[in-house]
């Protein structure tokens, strides 16, 4: 889980790097936006580490899937008294759930960007460029899917949230001199992942 989550933080920081594009003047976003995503789909080495991806995001759901079937099993018995929310957060209970919604989304959001890049008909910018642009800012020009986008990044953040930390004292890097510290990098990455992300439709749609 921590090796496989770390990785698609990665991923998940490349792409929110990428797609700061977005956020230029149109004439500059149009250009910029689709010149990134041809050499995302097009370089060979990135189509290797984009199989490691899905590699990476199938085997943190099994084994996220794995586990809860293990906590359930392990439970056994309810307690007579249980208060769950005096020991631990509500994001940390809820984690499955947290990512359950994030896979959805993740469905739908390929759905309408890479399938419909790879397989659609898309017009193509004055580069000759698939324009990938044009249909991320059709997609957000929706009130509704603005709307999904954003609440799903709410649940992806509230995922990493728990999963950085998680993760870090898995990988044995829980030492009390520094720990505070990483939490607040932790927190900060989750925080910044997921508002960077939800700010490009608002923006999109507010602006495009």
């Amino acid at each position: 889980m921590a090796l496989t989550g770390g990785w698609l933080c990665i991923f998940l920081a490349v792409h929110s790097a990428g797609n700061l594009t977005l956020f230029l003047p149109e004439d500059q976003a149009r250009p910029a936006y689709n010149a990134y995503t041809a050499f995302m789909t097009g370089n060979p080495v990135v189509k290797v580490l984009s199989l490691l991806n899905t590699l990476a995001l199938v085997l943190h759901s099994l084994v996220a899937l794995a586990l809860v079937v293990q906590n359930r099993q392990a439970s056994g018995a309810r307690y007579a008294c249980s208060r769950p929310d005096l020991t631990s957060s509500w994001r940390s209970r809820h984690m499955g759930f947290l990512g359950s919604l994030v896979l959805v989304f993740l469905v739908i959001h390929l759905k309408t960007f890479w399938f419909r890049y790879h397989y659609g008909d898309v017009e193509l910018d004055l580069e000759g460029r698939r324009d990938l642009y044009g249909v991320v800012c059709a997609a957000f020009s929706q009130g509704w899917y603005v709307a999904l986008y954003v609440a799903s990044m709410l649940a992806l953040g509230l995922h990493l949230l728990h999963g950085v930390s998680s993760a870090l004292r898995t990988l044995g890097l829980h030492h009390r001199r520094y720990w505070r510290i990483a939490c607040w990098l932790g927190a900060g990455l989750a925080i910044g992942l997921s508002a960077i992300f939800a700010a490009m439709p608002v923006f999109l749609y507010l602006y495009r």
